[in-house]
């Protein structure tokens, strides 16, 4: 059918009646499915040549808003739920992972044709900071499925937060205040929603846990009217982004030579009302106007808080000690109980049960070493890695940090080594040596922070700020008084203590 332009499209999305007739239909009670058929529907309008921009936007607009419920609930079970199977998990990162995609890079579309000036266009001179900032957030959606597989990233992700501010400053809309979704309080703009995609992408790719993950979006958006971007440093800047190139964000360190193209972004006020938070946080109480996409309890976001204050606070990491490429392979036991079991606590010694990894880089602090997929399924941030070299007899550990996957979907595993020496020790509460209640420690000999300190790895919840505890290594007993949890893993507790020997155990009580 000829219009008075052209072509019509007669595509099901192009007619609004057509269209909400087939949106009423998705099934209310299988937010998978319809997200899914969203996401089809939003791939073929892309596709659809016919459209005129005004209706792509709108039909975009109307499948985007049908489909926040739905991506809401996914996202509330994927990052909420820990019972869900691995297959599970998959299925709801494909749908997110799909739709974010499909729907960003469809605004991306219809504000490039408004740059280009295409049929259409003029009527949406006054929608073009909400087409942008609805961009920038779904871009960050679709940023956010590639951080929770620790995978690369898709250029065009950069491409097209690059676009999105390049035309908002030409077009001098860059503030200008929009209500991003119906039902969401307050306003944002495209500075603010891109200054929190960037700072939270520098400050947590490949370091967080999943969850961590999601909760650190949530806050630094919530931040968000914070930040600073600006075409120069400025006290606080983190990071700086080239608009002119479909590449990342790199950390601002003061020695980048500022050019044309790039913009700096920083963290302006944000670090004194992110510390509000936390005291707030630490009361029990998680404010009403916190969206975190779900609920969640208080000290679960007050951990990620504190690790953003702790990140915020610090300058920009820099290399203490020289990496040097080196092939070793490493006999590697993961997490607490397997690492007990290679220690000398008197439980297993067998060897041949550890995995072997090839380390690639290494340093005084550390090693990186690359896995292939076969071997990268039980590898997450925080797990706790025994550690022997060949040709070593002692074991060591540490604690994996970072983790990035290629295109090959290999595995990138950064450690941060604690001690490179273990003993095997024997706890009991204080007063009950040698009683049913015993459980094995591992003493991390040559971290002790200072004389007559221990630095013990424990079974997760064995801490506690106002309990003693007794040790027993090698005949000797000590008395251990609690000094600090350094961290809390998902299978043991790290932990210091003021050591003070008692005397000496009776042959009977040494093992």
């Amino acid at each position: 059918m000829l219009g008075l332009f052209g072509k019509k499209s007669d595509h099901p999305m192009a007619d609004p009646k057509s269209a909400q007739q087939l949106l009423d239909d998705l099934p209310k009670n299988d937010s998978l499915k319809s997200l899914q058929e969203i996401a089809g529907w939003v791939e073929t309008v892309r596709r659809d040549e016919n459209f005129r921009l005004d209706n792509k936007f709108e039909a975009l607009r109307l499948l985007d808003e049908t489909a926040r419920p739905f991506e809401r609930k996914l996202l509330r079970e994927l990052y909420s739920s820990t019972t869900l199977s691995k297959f599970q998990e998959n299925r709801l990162w494909a749908a997110l992972n799909d739709f974010s995609s499909q729907i960003s890079q469809g605004y991306g579309e219809v504000l490039i044709g408004c740059r280009d000036g295409d049929k259409g266009s003029s009527s949406l001179k006054q929608l073009r900071a909400l087409i942008a900032a609805r961009a920038i957030d779904s871009a960050t959606a679709w940023l956010k499925c590639a951080a929770l597989r620790y995978g690369p990233v898709d250029p065009a992700v950069w491409a097209l937060l690059a676009l999105c501010y390049t035309h908002a400053e030409i077009e001098g809309y860059l503030d200008e205040a929009v209500a991003l979704y119906p039902g969401l309080t307050g306003k944002s703009s495209v500075r603010m929603e891109l200054s929190a995609a960037l700072l939270w992408w520098i400050s947590c790719a490949g370091t967080f846990k999943p969850r961590q993950i999601h909760l650190a979006e949530r806050l630094m958006a919530h931040l968000s009217r914070n930040y600073t971007l600006e075409a120069q440093p400025v006290p606080g800047t983190r990071l700086s982004f080239d608009v002119a190139q479909a590449v990342p964000p790199v950390r601002y360190t003061g020695e980048v030579a500022t050019r044309p193209s790039l913009r700096f972004v920083g963290l302006g006020e944000a670090p004194a009302q992110l510390d509000a938070l936390v005291r707030t946080l630490e009361k029990g109480t998680v404010p009403d106007d916190l969206n975190l996409g779900g609920t969640y309890e208080a000290e679960v976001v007050l951990q990620v808080a504190k690790r953003l204050v702790t990140l915020w606070s610090e300058p920009p990491p820099m290399r203490r000690t020289t990496r040097r490429r080196l092939n070793v392979n490493l006999h590697v036991a993961g997490g607490f109980s397997d690492v007990v079991e290679q220690t000398n606590v008197g439980l297993n010694f067998d060897n041949n049960a550890a995995e072997s990894w090839e380390v690639d880089e290494i340093s005084v602090n550390g090693f990186r070493c690359v896995l292939p997929p076969t071997q990268a399924d039980k590898v997450k941030i925080g797990m706790l890695v025994g550690l022997k070299p060949e040709n070593v007899n002692s074991w060591g550990v540490g604690i994996v940090r970072r983790l990035g996957r290629d295109e090959k979907s290999n595995l990138h595993v950064g450690v941060e080594m604690l001690a490179t020496r273990l003993e095997g020790v024997l706890l009991s509460e204080s007063g009950q040596a040698g009683s049913a209640e015993e459980q094995p420690a591992l003493w991390l000999t040559k971290n002790d922070g200072a004389e007559g300190e221990a630095w013990l790895m424990m079974k997760p919840d064995t801490f506690s700020a106002t309990r003693s505890l007794n040790m027993l290594v090698q005949g000797r007993k000590y008395l251990l008084m609690p000094l600090a949890l350094v961290e809390k893993g998902d299978d043991y507790d790290f932990a210091r203590y003021r050591r003070i020997e008692q005397e000496e155990a009776s042959e009977e009580e040494a093992y």
